[in-house]
């Protein structure tokens, strides 16, 4: 009987109980997967807070793993027991020893990439892939803004952005975290709690704004955000790390100078196994090339999941981090 971190009701990190519960076979398309490693995301927050309400409880939470394929159900075709896969995305429950997930789902694991790597990289890399290359494509020679850029996502696009000749601004926390991100390919680090961040991006840019922000912190930096743009510029929020943004009134988008507004998920852009294998393969790619190289800094046993959020939520990690079954 495996162990799953399982949540009873929303709260902070307390609420994140080690269960015992019983995995039935595998159905019609679905593939039971034993993990090896579990990424730790900030997103797996908000499925524990109720910011993002699960279906129903008790509920696992958790959106990425790698692990090895233990049994297939019936029609299954996409992979078979004995192989190394991993995913990103889908209903949350990562945080567990094993469990039953559409077989679907699953893309196979390159020998050069270890369980630990693809767990930390999948649900974040695929984000960068999507957001930078199909919801706002980007062109060599544009200027970004990206918030949080010492991040797990942040540290990814900072090197993919800046192999694609793109300019990267970046927003963090700390002088240690702004030399992070310059280490890893982002042109301006902005430090939030010392600078202007709207100041500086204005200065950094001529004046001009920047064509497009992503933006995962959320409230704190929304209307900043939208003052760093140009006009026509496009605000991505992807994330809501400060809590979700304030209402506000439509029209700013026209004063402001005919801006746009988008708000993506992941599940959006692979919802069809094309554009999943299409992406997840982008980020292989990258990362066997060496052309990004994904920074995991901490470890924790499932067991400890509690210290892990506690962590993630006092802003005390970088880069990527894994839970360990």
């Amino acid at each position: 009987m495996p162990k799953i971190i399982r949540i009873h009701q929303p709260g902070g990190p307390d609420v994140l109980a080690l269960d015992d519960v019983a995995l039935a076979a595998p159905g019609p398309g679905q593939a039971l997967v034993r993990h090896t490693a579990i990424g730790l995301n900030f997103i797996d927050t908000y499925h524990r807070s109720g910011l993002y309400p699960l279906p129903s409880l008790p509920h696992g939470i958790g959106m990425e793993a790698a692990g090895v394929v233990e049994a297939v159900g019936p029609a299954v075709t996409e992979v078979k027991p004995g192989d190394r896969v991993a995913y990103a995305g889908g209903p949350p429950g990562s945080y567990a020893e094993a469990r039953l997930i559409a077989a679907d789902r699953l893309v196979h694991v390159p020998p050069s990439v270890s369980d630990e790597l693809a767990a930390a990289m999948m649900l974040k890399g695929m984000t960068v892939e999507y957001l930078t290359q199909r919801c706002r494509p980007l062109r060599r020679g544009e200027t970004v803004l990206f918030h949080a850029a010492a991040g797990g996502v942040g540290l990814i696009a900072c090197q993919w952005l800046a192999h694609l000749g793109v300019t990267v601004i970046g927003t963090v926390g700390s002088r240690e975290k702004a030399e992070l991100a310059r280490a890893h390919g982002c042109a301006h680090a902005i430090v939030y709690t010392e600078e202007d961040f709207v100041a500086r991006v204005r200065e950094l840019t001529g004046g001009a704004g920047v064509p497009v922000v992503f933006d995962s912190v959320g409230r704190s930096t929304f209307m900043g955000s939208l003052d760093c743009l140009s006009p026509r510029g496009m605000l991505v929020g992807f994330g809501n790390a400060s809590g979700k943004p304030d209402p506000f009134d439509l029209q700013l988008l026209a004063t402001k100078g005919s801006l746009y507004l988008t708000r993506p998920v992941l599940m959006g852009y692979t919802a069809k196994r094309e554009e999943l294998l299409a992406s997840a393969n982008a980020l292989f790619d990258v990362v066997e090339r060496g052309v990004v190289k994904v920074k995991l800094t901490r470890r924790w046993p499932l067991s400890e999941a509690q210290a892990a959020h506690r962590a993630l939520e006092a802003r005390e990690t970088v880069g990527s981090s894994v839970l360990v079954p």
